[in-house]
């Protein structure tokens, strides 16, 4: 049915969430906390906060994160999305997450909501550089200012080019498919909400209900996002 509701649709978006990056063997640091944060609550070291008054630990706990993430790599669902998208089946990939694997599998105008751990930037002159630099311990521009992680931190607020670009996306969709999102984060968890309003069909793919499932058309449940992917990529193909 949903590779049926591909080939009709004219405005594909897809909205990614963690899920997506578990796949990958990336832990979902909200959950995961173990070893070295079991003691930690990881959402105060990422915040606004932890980078002005724990700054310590709030490098110890990027580095952990940008570390894990060389340590893994996309999936066959990325890498499937990717192609999709230059085949124009999908018109736009929106995703919660900020490991970059959507770009790495090959995908290209990724709305990113919560911004990339791919890179970092410098506080006081804005300059960009890759994250590799919090690996070798660099964390200060050539200005003096401090080097942090390109991401969306508690107590800051979303991108406004980001939500604006995803909001646009939802107006126009004829389908929308989430994939690996609890869609219990705002504003990410109303962008569903505006499709269906606009007449699109909504898609639900996740391991765990979620409580937008009585809005969907399809919700399925405990598969991987690879896997149903690969199915529907299968259906594809052999319908051409």
């Amino acid at each position: 049915m949903l590779a049926q509701w591909l080939k009709t649709s004219r405005y594909t978006v897809v909205l990614t969430g963690a899920g997506m990056s578990t796949e990958s063997g990336l832990p979902d640091f909200r959950s995961a906390q173990t070893g070295l944060w079991s003691k930690k609550n990881p959402q105060q070291l990422a915040s606004t906060y932890a980078l002005e008054h724990n700054r310590d630990e709030f490098i110890a706990f990027y580095q952990y994160r940008i570390r894990t993430l060389h340590q893994c790599k996309p999936h066959a669902g990325h890498i499937i999305l990717a192609e999709w998208q230059k085949r124009g089946i999908v018109q736009s990939i929106i995703t919660q997450n900020v490991d970059g694997f959507h770009q790495q599998a090959g995908s290209e105008n990724v709305i990113e909501l919560h911004g990339s751990l791919r890179t970092v930037h410098c506080q006081r002159c804005h300059k960009v550089y890759d994250s590799n630099l919090y690996i070798n311990e660099q964390f200060n521009c050539a200005c003096g200012g401090f080097l942090r992680p390109s991401v969306v931190l508690f107590g800051e607020s979303l991108p406004s080019d980001a939500i604006n670009q995803a909001w646009l996306a939802a107006q126009k969709a004829e389908l929308l498919i989430v994939l690996g999102s609890s869609l219990q984060v705002s504003p990410a968890n109303q962008l569903p909400l505006i499709a269906k309003r606009n007449g699109a069909k909504l898609a639900i793919v996740n391991m765990e209900p979620t409580e937008l499932d009585e809005w969907a058309d399809l919700v399925i449940h405990h598969r991987k996002i690879g896997e149903v992917l690969k199915e529907m990529d299968h259906e594809l193909k052999a319908g051409e």
